[in-house]
């Protein structure tokens, strides 16, 4: 398979990283690199020679810098629904596909790019990895499962703490409060993301898969499709209304918005 907006590499033995690369948009996702990073996942998945997953960003200043802000503004309520659902497949396969997947998170991860990271089964980060979800200030909710998963990571009022506010924390303050599993200088984050990989992949393949699968269902996993699909309707449902025109109008113009509610 061949992408537009993604670079993967297999590293031996077994090890697949999936790297997002949109450098002149900071990796931001918009909706082709979703339905991109929808299909390698998919691949990924059922390919015997992948046992473990590594999402990162291209280049040295951006993970994901979130949704394509200049596509998302002018959506419907439908095409709204429609994105955060394009989302919503992407994160579940990080987080239900037999393999694990390690999210290494090397610069910017707001909005959806937190999203991306916290359905990985574990994060580590770069020293220069700033998280957040910004997206009250642009007039929406965030759509690829924060509403649901962040607060697994840090605890439910922490999490409601991050999206009311839409304040982001750099990677120390995400280490303290759980989201990062470790931070390292960005010179150091791959040998070490890879140096777990690699200890992964000398286990049971078997073994770690049905430890995934138990682990999910344990979290609450049972019901994500039901909690997901209210996301979606409510991220959707928030397009077209003055805030969220005027939240993505003002950060595309690079000024302070003028809300309304």
């Amino acid at each position: 398979m061949t992408f537009k907006n993604l670079k993967l590499e297999f590293v031996e033995p077994g090890i697949q990283i999936v790297k997002i690369s949109r450098p002149a948009a900071l990796n931001a996702l918009n909706g082709e690199t979703l339905q991109e990073l929808r299909d390698a996942l998919k691949a990924e998945s059922t390919n015997p020679k992948t046992r473990v997953v590594i999402l990162t960003g291209d280049g040295e200043k951006s993970f994901i810098a979130g949704a394509d802000i200049t596509e998302m503004k002018g959506k419907s309520g439908a095409e709204g629904v429609a994105f955060a659902q394009l989302g919503h497949e992407v994160t579940k396969f990080l987080e239900l596909m037999p393999k694990p997947t390690i999210a290494a998170v090397n610069g910017f991860a707001l909005g959806g790019g937190t999203e991306m990271a916290i359905s990985c089964d574990f994060i580590y980060a770069s020293d220069k990895a700033v998280f957040g979800q910004p997206e009250v200030g642009l007039g929406i909710i965030p759509g690829f499962g924060a509403t649901i998963r962040l607060a697994k990571f840090v605890g439910l009022p922490r999490a409601k703490e991050l999206i009311f506010s839409g304040r982001r924390i750099k990677a120390d303050e995400a280490l303290r409060m759980g989201l990062a599993n470790a931070v390292f200088p960005a010179a150091e984050l791959m040998p070490k993301v890879l140096e777990i990989a690699k200890t992964i992949c000398a286990q049971s393949t078997r073994a770690v898969s049905k430890s995934k699968l138990l682990m999910n269902e344990f979290s609450e996993t049972v019901g994500l499709n039901t909690k997901l699909d209210a996301e979606a309707m409510a991220f959707g449902g928030l397009f077209g209304s003055h805030d969220q025109r005027e939240g993505m109008s003002a950060f595309v113009e690079k000024r302070q918005p003028k809300f309304e509610g």
